[in-house]
């Protein structure tokens, strides 16, 4: 049996990434994945008809491409190109005008008018120091190197997104930000739900919100590619069910959230640790939607067509409204959702003059509901005609999502929500989060800080607190 310094249960991107920091340091890792191909979140499938390539889970990244780690991965050289679109995220309105992020902050507060100076004020230090910024918050929790940038930040990040919104006078303005803020499943009544919209904005004004041309699978496949570089190994279709199905190693990573580390660990752990495990929460579900078109989404403004993500729902008490619904175990008749059409940007992932488009809303963690036709009625809305377009359709709620991949727990994309106490401990009261009682036992999955998406900072902080460990 081949002897590793390091084993990495679970190939999605925080997966690899701690298993190529571990690589980078010499270590020999082994990483072990459930699924027959890597990537987790990260992955792109034919799921609607042969020629359509839809994403499986993510599909724009802008946390991948300001990622700390990954951009010194060069990831570029191993194929992975970037698809950049003319603006960042488009929000419609019911009246056919629309609401535009755009990459430069100055012609995005232009485009709002009377908040324009306000927007302008609360975004333009922070993005002019984006890279500082982003290697704070993404960070576990520590005394800022950048006091006052993060001060600056955090009086922002901490408020309720409904209190942050109060510096804007039109409903415009509010709604825009609210609707980048309501990717986190957080109540936009609670704080820290701000956050998620000012690190969401900022990236999108640093680097903006691209797509993988190709798909997603695309980041997995340079991240694979780099890893095997350095001599690391993985090994497709081997579900992990206990620590003891993996070979000897000196330090074990899991990508795996809380239900899963008790699942494979549980009978080790101490009671108090493993206790805070199962009082770990999770967020709300998510139900997608993938179609294969017979031609782009006819929507209303012209300016939905200016970017791959569309938000789609009205107002910020809309959105409010559907998240409020969702966390009182109602699944929402007008659920506020997220839209991409990457054909529009990246014509190699449909045949000609088709395109694919997906998706997805937040129904109660679990639910059953089938969101299908509200999802597409919240398009029409927008988009009348959209329905005459599709040429097929792949439906994933829940429960096929946990199926597809065991992190994504009543469909939380997050590895968890992120209230208060978890965004800085997670998953369990324990510093540093990162490592089990366990003795060289760790977990980097989105469930420990910085949290979800797709920029590997949990396995890279994870391989950090290991090697100051002394592993």
């Amino acid at each position: 049996m081949a002897v590793y310094d390091a084993v990495v249960v679970g190939a999605g991107p925080n997966g690899l990434a701690a298993a190529i920091a571990l690589a980078q340091k010499g270590r020999k890792v082994v990483v072990f994945e459930a699924n027959d191909m890597p990537g987790g979140g990260a992955r792109s499938a034919e799921l609607t008809l042969p020629g359509f390539v839809n994403d499986v889970c993510s599909g724009v990244h802008p946390l991948a491409a300001a990622s700390p780690f990954f951009r010194t991965l060069r990831l570029e050289e191993l194929g992975l190109a970037w698809v950049h679109q003319p603006a960042v995220v488009t929000h419609p309105f019911d009246d056919g005008t629309a609401a535009v992020v755009e990459r430069s902050v100055g012609a995005t507060a232009q485009g709002l008018g009377a908040d324009g100076p306000t927007y302008a004020r609360l975004f333009q230090p922070l993005v002019r120091r984006w890279q500082e910024l982003f290697e704070e918050a993404l960070a576990p929790l520590h005394f800022p190197r950048r006091p006052f940038l993060m001060a600056r930040f955090g009086l922002a990040a901490l408020l309720p997104t409904t209190w942050l919104v109060r510096r804007f006078r039109t409903p415009q303005a509010k709604a825009l930000f609210a609707g980048i803020a309501a990717h986190a499943t957080l109540p936009l009544d609670q704080s820290p739900s701000a956050a998620f919209g000012l690190v969401l904005a900022i990236a999108g004004h640093a680097v903006g919100w691209p797509i993988p041309r190709g798909g997603a699978g695309r980041i997995t496949d340079a991240l694979v590619a780099r890893l095997r570089s350095l001599g690391g190994e993985i090994v497709t279709g081997r579900p992990i069910e206990d620590l003891s199905d993996l070979p000897p190693a000196r330090a074990t990573f899991l990508n795996l959230t809380p239900r899963q580390v008790l699942n494979v660990a549980g009978d080790r752990l101490p009671v108090r640790y493993a206790a805070q495990l199962g009082r770990f929460r999770y967020g709300l579900g998510t139900f997608k939607v993938d179609w294969a078109l017979d031609g782009p989404i006819p929507w209303r403004s012209p300016e939905c067509t200016r970017a791959s993500t569309v938000h789609l729902g009205g107002t910020l008490e809309e959105f409010a409204a559907s998240h409020a619904h969702a966390w009182a175990g109602q699944p929402p008749e007008q659920p506020f959702v997220i839209l991409s059409q990457p054909t529009l940007f990246d014509a190699s992932r449909a045949p000609e003059g088709k395109h694919v488009a997906w998706a997805y809303c937040h129904p109660p963690h679990g639910s059953q509901a089938d969101m299908t036709e509200r999802i597409e009625a919240q398009i029409e809305r927008f988009a009348p005609g959209f329905r005459a377009r599709i040429l097929a359709r792949h439906a994933a709620g829940p429960a096929e999502l946990e199926r597809s991949n065991r992190n994504l727990v009543g469909g939380d994309l997050n590895g968890g929500e992120v209230f208060l106490p978890q965004v800085f401990f997670r998953p369990a009261l324990r510093f540093p989060p990162y490592a089990t009682p366990l003795a060289g036992v760790f977990v980097c999955s989105a469930s420990t800080p910085p949290g979800g998406a797709v920029h590997g900072m949990c396995g890279w902080n994870a391989v950090q607190a290991a090697l100051r460990m002394g592993f």
